[in-house]
């Protein structure tokens, strides 16, 4: 069984719902490449987590879908190190990452509208625009001929 993973106070991540599976990782490592299995997979229970609300579930489980394995369960690999232990350390910061910030709840956006003498400032900007750009035009027929 695998030591819980502490949140913030009260919500933690029971031990007994964190699996954890070791294997050979890839890339470079020497002569222990194919000895030492040091590439860590988590599984972890996300029904189980203690203390979170169910706003904050639904967020976690958005924030995490495409990472559920097939049984719903959240897999989170690390291989970064050729340690073992440090992997493990960070596949569970990874968990606690995504579990603190489906906590947060999101701020609701207040629309806001423009001021009311920008839209007159636009219009008066778009006619001086047009202005400009007319006074350029070449109209057929006024075009001075030299002889």
């Amino acid at each position: 069984m695998a030591d819980p993973i502490f949140v913030e106070a009260g919500v933690l991540v029971p031990g007994d719902a964190i699996e954890v599976h070791a294997s050979r990782a890839s890339g470079p490592g020497g002569q222990n490449v194919n000895k030492v299995s040091s590439k860590i997979e988590l599984h972890v229970d996300l029904s189980r987590i203690q203390g979170m609300g169910e706003e904050s579930r639904q967020r976690l489980l958005r924030l995490v879908s495409k990472r559920l394995d097939s049984s719903g369960r959240l897999l989170t690999t690390s291989q970064k190190t050729r340690d073992q232990q440090r992997n493990l350390e960070d596949a569970r910061r990874k968990v606690h990452h995504w579990i603190a910030l489906a906590l947060v709840k999101p701020k609701k956006r207040i629309p806001t509208q423009p001021a009311p003498g920008k839209d007159e400032q636009r219009l008066k900007e778009k006619k001086r625009h047009s202005a400009r750009k007319a006074s350029r035009r070449i109209i057929p027929g006024e075009i001075d001929q030299e002889p």
